[in-house]
């Protein structure tokens, strides 16, 4: 429980100290993605889809894109999000 806490700490400490994006466009274009490849990846686990290797691939591009957008990382986010829609796209073939 302290090991969880201390992270959840150390996370909300980093993510204050990265500050306001150096690029909004970027920045919107990153959530924007983030927020389509999820309904995407959502819609691949209602069809059964969750148990390909290409969704895995794409939920943990997802995640991966998550955290560089919470670092102000708004290109690789981005990078992460064409990726996993990418296989989102293969998991549903």
């Amino acid at each position: 429980m302290i090991k969880k806490t201390s992270l959840l700490l150390i996370s909300l400490i980093l993510t204050a100290c990265a500050g306001a994006p150096s690029n909004p466009q970027q920045a919107d274009q990153c959530e924007e993605g983030l927020k389509q490849a999820y309904k995407e990846l959502d819609y691949a686990k209602t069809k059964g889809l969750d148990g390909t290797v290409d969704y895995t691939k794409a939920a943990s591009l997802l995640s991966a894109a998550k955290i560089q957008q919470q670092f102000n990382k708004f290109p690789n986010c981005i990078n992460k999000v064409e990726r996993a829609r990418y296989y989102i796209k293969q998991s549903q073939k």
